[in-house]
């Protein structure tokens, strides 16, 4: 029984001798016995591997998914541009809440965040479930039964995407029973919220702590003034230069215009009476008064045992208290105000969707997954089927 093939009607209708045909006829047939063997190969057994392994082997995944935001009762600095636009829509502290939101998307990845859930949930067991397909299950082929391994497989379980415009996060994780999905869930926004709050008692210690050791400063150096006021006027014998030269001034003032009234008198007395035995002792008067005006002014300015020389230091030591007063009650105030900000909470993660409980499994996509090998199985034969022409080609 003779077969007529497609390469055999060729050769009939090609121009070659029956030399020539012979010879072609048998390169042609071992050459579509290779192409049928390669597009078995590449395309065919994958994707008859898939469809086996998606259809009966792969088991179920469940996805709880939750949306949550990190919202801070600060609001942005900036006056122009995006805060200000932000600001209009009423969103508090969008830029640092963005940065805390990403701190607890490190955090929910992270190894601490695993040991927590491996505690509370024995991650370890879910995942390594013999039920589990050995493709899934943990530990796999690639990977040992380390920690290190752990955490990498379990990074491939959790997925947290964070929308930037609005600051809003979505988790969503994945586990091969719908309970342990919502309780991975659960559990990872719990620890979030515990660590959001670890943040605002360490912002409220230290906000506190710093204005504390402020008013402990501003307490020593106002003491430390109001003792070098005190020992001033205890070693140069003054209370306030100032005033006592003020009080001397006066007196001054008062003996002069004696004084005054004493020496016009005198002229009168030469004037009409030169004679007058009144005379002399006006005379006397006169040169008391001047002795008394003389001895009070050179305590008021005579020296530095007078009040004016006493008058610098002191002023400066006065205004050295002023300032350290001063600076306590800033610091007071600052101490007020850092314990009525501590009373706020600063962060919040705020559950913008509660974590869901799946009940049925989204993943894997079976048919979607194995149109996918059988496509992408195309294009490699298709490429290999190119590849191999043009090395035949190159040979001939």
């Amino acid at each position: 029984m003779v077969v007529v093939t497609p390469d055999i009607v060729a050769l009939k209708g090609s121009s070659l001798s029956i030399g020539e045909r012979a010879k072609t006829l048998p390169a042609r047939v071992v050459g579509a016995a290779r192409r049928r063997l390669l597009f078995l190969a590449v395309v065919v057994v994958p994707t008859v591997a898939a469809s086996s392994y998606f259809g009966l082997i792969a088991t179920d995944v469940y996805i709880s998914e939750s949306r949550f935001i990190i919202r801070s009762a600060q609001r942005p600095t900036g006056e122009g541009g995006l805060n200000a636009l932000l600001q209009s829509t009423g969103l508090p502290g969008f830029h640092r809440s963005v940065e805390d939101a990403y701190a607890v998307h490190d955090f929910m990845l992270s190894r601490d965040a695993l040991r927590q859930l491996d505690s509370a949930l024995g991650l370890r067991a879910a995942f390594s479930n013999p039920q589990v397909d050995r493709l899934s299950r943990f530990p796999s082929w690639l990977l040992d039964d380390s920690f290190e391994a752990l955490h990498r497989y379990y990074q491939s379980r959790i997925e947290l995407t964070l929308d930037a415009s609005s600051g809003i996060a979505t988790l969503r994780a994945r586990a091969f029973a719908a309970n342990d999905a919502v309780g991975i869930n659960t559990l990872l926004l719990d620890a979030a919220e515990k660590l959001v709050n670890q943040l605002n008692e360490r912002a409220r210690k230290d906000l506190i702590a710093f204005a504390s050791t402020e008013v402990e400063a501003a307490e020593r150096r106002a003491k430390d003034a109001a003792v070098a006021v005190a020992q001033y006027r205890g070693n140069r014998g003054v209370i306030d230069p100032e005033r006592q030269s003020s009080n001397q001034l006066q007196h001054v003032s008062k003996l002069q215009d004696e004084l005054i009234a004493t020496r016009a008198q005198i002229a009168q007395l030469r004037a009409f009476t030169p004679d007058n035995p009144q005379l002399a002792a006006m005379q006397l008067r006169a040169s008391t008064l001047q002795s008394a005006i003389d001895s009070e002014l050179g305590k008021v300015a005579g020296g530095k045992t007078s009040l004016a020389g006493k008058a610098a230091e002191f002023q400066r030591l006065a205004l050295e208290r002023e300032f350290a007063d001063r600076q306590l009650g800033s610091a007071l105030i600052s101490l007020e105000q850092a314990r009525n900000e501590a009373q706020r909470k600063q962060l919040y993660l705020e559950r913008v969707v509660q974590p869901s409980t799946p009940d049925v499994a989204m993943e894997p996509r079976r048919l979607r997954s194995v149109i996918t090998v059988f496509a992408l199985s195309l294009v490699a034969w298709g490429i290999a089927a190119l590849l191999l022409a043009s090395i035949r080609e190159h040979v001939d």
